[in-house]
């Protein structure tokens, strides 16, 4: 039988799922990686290339090792990864320096960029991208502090790319991540040298642009030495991993709904046109298919503040959880679903709406906790995390709506590891006043990629086309009186969140997190 190979370089990890060409899960190795503060250089996240490309080996000849398939059997390779993430290379294809995803060294140069008058707006309508995460304050960054590394760059790569470029492909660059690093015109879904050169940078930087499933280079005899794959089989480009997501759930057409539940809560909604918003609130990229965009709003670390609570709050429930040999989240969540709507007056202060021009949270809080303590008291925060990740996804998907048509009737795609829980995605539907549709695919973004090779290696016309892969495992229903008690309990939040955000931007508290410049 025929496979393809789907590498995914993730912020904390870096798996290699392997596929059947007919789109059948078959198996999956991965490596935790971490990424690098340097030296001196506050709020940086390098990514260490020679490090992690080891990793990415191994990862390979694992899953071939434990799945029994011989590497003979597997036709293409495709490669998707945490967006924003950034390879800059020489004129030889060497790497000279890089960086993660939420790298925030560039705070001073974001504020310049900001400063001037007119800049931030125009960058935003061209490109759909603000200066939060966006390429542009990196390089000038590295421009103004490793002059002599700036001066050899020859070309930008993201890490999607990058991971196909170390095992042979020539280094280009595709719309879905590559719109992240905001150098990508969002009309035309190719490089636009003025959002570089307007920023104070060359406008060579950006390697050609290319859609992904499309074949770039052979697997190099190096490679496929190091790796037990067949050498000369195709490298097709993938692309950003929520992008991908998308495409491996079959959410392609205009006005579909993905919200993906993990570690940061991610909801896109496809539009048909490069629309942006008009104060600037949402990102908005380039989908995995031609002619194709994506509003996105984040909801940071809801996935985090659930572990942090089991690991800091739930020693009793954790030991309960061991004794009976379960998931100490299973016990958590079942406690909760015995609290009503509103988590008893709990207001979690953690994962705040979307708005991508003034990006910062406040600091991580609950209010209005009770003096009696006690196992209800445990259940009762726990809910409010859980509804917090529903309610601010329902105020991003309303944000979105204000401005990119979303279908009425069709029900949200929810995936993620949220989503396998049957509390917490009733909580989602409940706030969201919409129906959800649950896959039964764990590895979306791995399905997606594979449906990228699966186009490289001739057994699909093009990545798209995987739809008919996708299987779904239930459908939730919402209940209109709790939505209605959901209006309720966000407009409590949003109340009391506000002055919690001004009390981290003045310095009394910490935020839980801010983009550069915000």
């Amino acid at each position: 039988m025929s496979h393809v190979l789907a590498i995914d370089a993730g912020t904390g990890s870096v798996r290699a799922a392997l596929f059947t060409v007919e789109g059948r899960f078959v198996a999956v190795a991965s490596r935790p990686w971490e990424h690098d503060p340097e030296p001196g250089v506050p709020g940086s996240m390098g990514f260490a290339t020679e490090r992690n490309h080891a990793l990415v080996l191994e990862t390979v000849r694992e899953v071939l090792a434990t799945s029994g398939i011989g590497g003979s059997a597997v036709q293409a390779v495709s490669a998707s990864a945490m967006r924003e993430g950034l390879v800059v290379l020489d004129a030889a294809g060497r790497e000279l320096w890089a960086c993660a995803n939420v790298d925030s060294r560039a705070d001073v140069e974001v504020v310049d960029l900001q400063a001037r008058t007119g800049l931030l707006e125009e960058v935003y309508r061209r490109s759909g991208q603000t200066f939060a995460l966006a390429a542009q304050p990196r390089l000038l960054w590295l421009a103004r502090h490793r002059p002599d590394l700036y001066e050899r760059a020859a070309r930008v790569v993201m890490l999607s790319e990058w991971v196909l470029h170390r095992l042979g492909a020539e280094p280009v660059m595709e719309p879905s991540n590559g719109s992240t690093s905001g150098m990508l015109a969002l009309a035309t879904r190719s490089a636009d040298p003025e959002l570089a050169t307007l920023c104070g940078l060359r406008g060579d930087l950006v390697p050609d642009v290319v859609e992904p499933g499309t074949a770039v280079g052979k697997l190099s005899d190096s490679a496929a030495e190091a790796t037990g794959l067949a050498a000369g089989i195709p490298l097709a480009v993938g692309g950003g991993d929520a992008q991908l997501a998308a495409l491996g759930l079959g959410q392609t057409e205009p006005g579909q709904v993905l919200l993906t539940g993990g570690t940061f809560w991610q909801l896109n909604v496809n539009i048909g046109e490069p629309l942006t918003h008009p104060d600037l609130a949402v990102r908005v990229n380039g989908a995995a298919v031609p002619g194709l965009w994506q509003a996105e709003a984040i909801a940071f670390h809801p996935g985090t503040a659930v572990r942090w609570f089991r690991d800091t709050f739930a020693a009793p429930e954790v030991a309960t959880a061991r004794e009976g040999g379960r998931n100490p989240l299973d016990v958590l969540t079942e406690a909760a679903a015995r609290v009503p709507v509103g988590a008893d007056g709990v207001i979690p202060i953690f994962s705040d709406v979307m708005d991508y021009r003034h990006w910062r949270h406040a600091a991580p809080s609950f209010l209005n906790l009770s003096l009696d303590g006690g196992p209800r008291l445990r259940a009762a925060m726990f809910r409010s995390l859980l509804e917090n990740a529903a309610v601010v996804s329902a105020a991003n998907l309303d944000l979105v709506s204000s401005f990119a048509p979303v279908a009425p009737d069709a029900p949200v795609v929810f995936a993620g590891g949220a989503a396998a829980s049957p509390v917490w995605s009733q909580i989602v539907a409940d706030a969201l006043g919409r129906s959800l549709r649950v896959p039964k695919v764990t590895e979306a973004t791995a399905q997606g990629t594979a449906a990228c090779a699966a186009t490289a290696a001739g057994a699909l016309g093009t990545p798209a086309d995987a739809a008919a892969w996708v299987t779904w495992e239930r459908e939730v229903t919402p209940d209109p009186e709790r939505h209605e008690r959901y209006r309720e309990v966000r407009a409590r939040w949003e109340t009391a969140y506000t002055p919690q955000r001004e009390l981290a931007r003045r310095g009394v508290t910490t935020p839980m997190w801010h983009a550069p410049g915000s």
